[in-house]
Order: structure tokens, then sequence, then C-alpha cells
């Protein structure tokens, strides 16, 4: 690296710290009220990402050093944080419609409550071959035809529906086990534990 681009990622590096110290509070409080609370870090983080990346683009920010009016950078900086905001509403939107889409053929899974990041979801499709992952990633959150999927992977359109067809069944097969009723308990005798005379149930 050469003394030029040394100074310029030191002038970039002083200029985000300062934008960072007037718009991490406000962009915070700006999110709380409109996201869920345990996305507000994960979205504010990849809003000052943008910042970052974006320094030069924000409007009021001035040399390294100049001193930062909130009033000249916060509006610009509110724009990104509601278009991160946007983006994860989206994801969150096209992860639900994965499950409900999956889940369709597995009634005990699209019960499923109190998994709200979708964990066993995430769980059966890495089960899946990678290929076959991408193939389902494709249909179910970019909404593509086998047609178009195999534009994407360099199928034919058969082979995509023959791998969705089959990627679909394991999915809701893995994801209807993990949600079916366990089985009640058993003694090493075979018999039901809970019988007050010992004997089984018959």
């Amino acid at each position: 690296m050469t003394d030029t681009e040394q100074r310029a990622a030191r002038d970039q590096r002083v200029r985000f710290e300062a934008l960072a110290q007037v718009v991490t509070e406000p962009l915070h409080r700006y999110l709380l009220r409109r996201a869920d609370a345990d996305q507000v870090d994960d979205i504010l983080s990849e809003t000052l990402l943008v910042l970052w990346r974006r320094i030069e683009d924000v409007p009021g920010l001035g040399a390294p050093g100049h001193v930062l009016d909130p009033d000249a950078v916060l509006p610009w900086c509110y724009g990104v944080a509601r278009r991160c905001l946007a983006n994860a509403r989206r994801a969150d939107r096209r992860r639900r419609s994965l499950l409900e889409r999956l889940t369709w053929t597995a009634p005990g899974a699209a019960r499923e409550k109190g998994d709200p990041d979708h964990t066993a979801l995430h769980a059966a499709l890495a089960q899946l071959r990678a290929l076959d992952r991408e193939v389902v990633l494709l249909w179910a959150y970019e909404e593509l035809t086998p047609s178009r999927i195999a534009e994407v992977t360099g199928l034919s359109a058969n082979a995509v529906s023959i791998r969705l067809h089959r990627a679909k069944k394991k999915l809701a097969a893995q994801l209807e086990r993990k949600t079916a009723p366990r089985p009640r308990h058993e003694t090493d005798e075979g018999q039901e534990t809970g019988n007050g005379n010992g004997r089984s149930s018959r």
C-alpha cells in the first residue's frame, strides 16, 4: 500500500469514527421504534457497514477533524437505516414464506410454535446436497420457476423439477419428524410408566 493509499484509509477511518460517534445512538433509537428488539443490533450493524462503505457519499461529513452537525448527517443516515430495515423485513418475509411453502405437506411442522428463527428449517436445509439446497432456495426465496432455475444452475428444467420435488419431500419429512409428538416412555421391561398396577397397558 502506497503512502497515499495509507493516508486515504486513515482518513476514511477517522471520518467514519466521527460519524459513528454522532449517529449510532440516534440510529439505535430509530430502529428500536420500528423493529423487533432482537433484530435491532443486526440491522444497526448492517447500517454502519453501509455507512463505512459509502463514507464519501455522506452529506455534511466534511474533512477529517471537521466538527459534525447531527442535523446535517442524520437524515441521510436515517435513509440508510430505513433501507437496511426494509431489507431485513424482506428477508424475514422470505424466511416465513419458505417455511410455509416447505411445510404444507408437514402439518405438525406448520403448527410449530416458539421457533421464530426457524432453527429446524435451517437444520433440515443443511442436510440437503448443495445443489439441491440451491434449487430449493431459488424456488422458495427468489420464486423462480423450474425453467428459470435451470438457467441459473445449468441443469435441465426437467432435472430441476425432479430435484425440487425430491428435496421438498425430504424437507417436509424432516420437519414433520422434528415436530412429531414424542412416544411415551417405557421401562426396561417394555411397560409404560405411569401405570399404577405395574402392568402394561393393553
